[in-house]
C-alpha cells in the first residue's frame, strides 16, 4: 500500500522560525502558491494518480479558489490546522480553536465534511497526546500525524509504523496512517517525503519502497519550487534542510510515480478491514 499526500501551505510557512511565525510576518512575502499548485496538478494529471491534500485553513480563507480546484478535481481534502503552528506550542483550547477554524473554513468552501487531519511538522508527541481527543471532538475520524521516529518538530518514537492502526485514547478511536520508515542496521530512516525525499538518491528511495509493504508520502508545494527566494536568518543547517534538492524533486517524484502505484488515503482506508481484532491497536495514556 503506497499513499500520496500533499500538505498545502505557502513556501514561507516554515515552522519554528521567528521571521515566518505568524500572518503578520507572512504578509512580507510574495505569493507563489498558485504556480506551485499548478505544478502539482500537472504531475497528477500526467500520471493519472489521486492524492489526499491537507490544507492550511489560512490558504482556504485567502485563496478559496485553490481549495475549490482541489475539490473539483475529485481529490480528498483534510485539515492542516488554520495557522500552521506547532501543536505542542498550543494549549488545548488554542489547538481546538485553530483546528475548528480550519475545518469550518474548508467546509464553507467545498460544502463537504472534513474528517481528515495532519498536524504541522507531525507535532503531536508525548506531551500533547490529548490532541487526538480534540480531533475526535471536532469530528476527525482519520489522522496522519504520527511520526514514529525522532523528528525536529516532535515525533512518537517507538510507536507502530509498519502499517495503519487503530489509535485509542481516553475511550476515543481514530484511524491512524503514520509516516513510514525503512530500517538500516537497526535504525529507522524516513525516505518518503519532504526534505528526506529531496536529500536521498532516487535509487535508495526506489529500493526502500520496493521493500516496504506500506508507504505514506508527504510533499509540499514548495518542494517543487526551485526558484523560491531564500528566507533570511535561517541557520546553515535549517537552510540546508529547507532548500536541498528542490531542483531534482519533481523529476524524482515523477520517476517514483512511474515506477510504483499510489492511492489516496480514502482509497487506502477502504482497502483495510478496520476490525479491531485484525488491525493493530495502539493504546495511549495521557
Amino acid at each position: 500500500m503506497r499513499i500520496l499526500t500533499f500538505d498545502i501551505e505557502e513556501w514561507f510557512h516554515l515552522l519554528d522560525h521567528p521571521a515566518t511565525k505568524s500572518e503578520k510576518q507572512w504578509m512580507n512575502y510574495e505569493t507563489r502558491i498558485h504556480d506551485n499548485m499548478e505544478t502539482i496538478f500537472n504531475i497528477l494529471d500526467k500520471y493519472k494518480v489521486s492524492a489526499s491534500f491537507f490544507v492550511v485553513g489560512w490558504i482556504a480563507e485567502k485563496y478559496p479558489e485553490i481549495v475549490k480546484m482541489i475539490d473539483e478535481r475529485g481529490y480528498q481534502i483534510g485539515s492542516h490546522t488554520h495557522t500552521h503552528q506547532l501543536a505542542y506550542h498550543q494549549d488545548r483550547k488554542t489547538f481546538y480553536n485553530d483546528v475548528e477554524k480550519s475545518i469550518k473554513t474548508i467546509e464553507d468552501v467545498i460544502g463537504k465534511k472534513v474528517e481528515l487531519f495532519r498536524a504541522p511538522g507531525f507535532s503531536i508527541c508525548e506531551k500533547n497526546i490529548w490532541a487526538f481527543e480534540v480531533l475526535h471532538e471536532l469530528g476527525i475520524t482519520t489522522d496522519s500525524s504520527v511520526f514514529p521516529c525522532n523528528h525536529s518538530h516532535g515525533g512518537l518514537k517507538g510507536y507502530p509504523s509498519s502499517k495503519p492502526f487503530v489509535l485509542n485514547y481516553n475511550g476515543i478511536t481514530l484511524k491512524e496512517f503514520p509516516i513510514n520508515s525503512h530500517s538500516i542496521i537497526g535504525n529507522k530512516l524516513v525516505f518518503s517525503g519532504g526534505g528526506y525525499f529531496r536529500l536521498l538518491p532516487y535509487q535508495f528511495i526506489k529500493k526502500a519502497t520496493s521493500k516496504s509493504d506500506y508507504v505514506m508520502s508527504y510533499f509540499h508545494p514548495r518542494d517543487f519550487d526551485f526558484d523560491q527566494p531564500i528566507i533570511e536568518d535561517l541557520s546553515p543547517v535549517r537552510r540546508f534542510k529547507s532548500y536541498v534538492g528542490l531542483k531534482s524533486c519533481r523529476p524524482k517524484l515523477e520517476k517514483w510515480l512511474g515506477d510504483f502505484d499510489f492511492v489516496d488515503i480514502e482509497t487506502a482506508s477502504e482497502q483495510i478491514s478496520w476490525d479491531y481484532k485484525k488491525v493493530s491497536s495502539l493504546n495511549l495514556i495521557g
